[in-house]
């Protein structure tokens, strides 16, 4: 494994984005529309946080930006996490939050591209990943210097189209691609060790041809850290960060517990989740 450099505190100095905070406008989002897919979303909150604080560039503040970097949240069913940091950018507005799910509502429960921000549209599992690799090929040969993120999750690996890209991705060199996988232990049916055992996915993303490391996928700091790191290192090689993850991170009754892939909040676990944020004023 490789050691990195202690991170600077200007890492998470920008007071963007703030995990509690972004779990708070989940919170909301899922109360205000009955739905599920809670835990998911909680697992990368400090991914996203730390992707565009600090790295995802967007001129302009414009989504649809033509020279912008690209995420690509392969593990759609986790989109709330990535509305609720547009909703820090000002793509989202309060409205978008309190009538989520609502009749008219444009958000989906998973990532549609048809909403500005939101690059693919995902939900039918290792589909993104796939398409985040066409789209590391077409900035490739534009010759541009944009970078792709694509987020999957640790079930999602039992999809064969993952290993399809990856080594689409290794054999053109694709240094512009990074892929995150957040390692949280669970899918929908249950633990990733019962269901389809994964192994050690550092070593299998490295047997592939990326460059490679594994990290605690809610230390902003060390993330941070790491992405720097891989976009420093393996010239040539697209980039695979193993993030370890909770899911349900951030609300002790939901951490660990695959209940909460499924289920939605009440009046009183809306407000027993707000509580455990630290955060006052839970209204629907």
């Amino acid at each position: 494994m490789t050691k990195l450099a202690t991170p600077t505190a200007s890492a998470t100095a920008d007071m963007r984005f703030v995990p509690a905070r972004l779990r708070r406008t989940v919170l909301e989002m899922a109360y205000a529309g009955s739905t599920v897919h809670i835990a998911c979303a909680f697992s990368i909150i400090e991914l996203v946080s730390v992707l565009y604080r600090n790295h995802l560039r967007y001129p302009g503040n414009d989504p649809r930006a033509e020279g912008r970097d690209y995420l690509v949240l392969s593990k759609g069913h986790g989109v709330m996490a990535q509305y609720a940091c547009m909703h820090e950018l000002g793509w989202l507005n309060d409205s978008h939050i309190k009538n989520y799910f609502a009749d008219g509502s444009e958000l989906k429960g998973l990532s549609d591209s048809r909403v500005a921000g939101l690059e693919v549209t995902s939900g039918s599992l290792g589909h993104g990943f796939s398409v985040g690799v066409g789209i590391a090929m077409g900035l490739r040969r534009k010759g541009t210097d944009q970078k792709v993120y694509a987020i999957v999750g640790d079930g999602e690996l039992n999809e064969g189209p993952i290993w399809e890209g990856a080594l689409v991705a290794t054999h053109h060199r694709m240094d512009n691609l990074m892929l995150i996988v957040d390692k949280n232990g669970f899918q929908a049916m249950g633990s990733t060790d019962d269901v389809l055992a994964l192994g050690d996915l550092s070593a299998k993303f490295a047997s592939f041809g990326f460059e490679t490391l594994e990290v605690d996928g809610h230390d902003e700091a060390a993330v941070d850290a790491a992405i720097r790191h891989l976009w420093s290192a393996g010239a040539g090689k697209p980039k695979a960060l193993i993030a370890r993850t909770v899911k349900g991170k951030g609300v002790p009754f939901m951490e660990s517990d695959n209940r909460w892939h499924y289920t939605r909040l009440n009046a009183q676990t809306f407000v027993e989740a707000i509580d455990a944020l630290g955060l006052s004023g839970a209204s629907k």
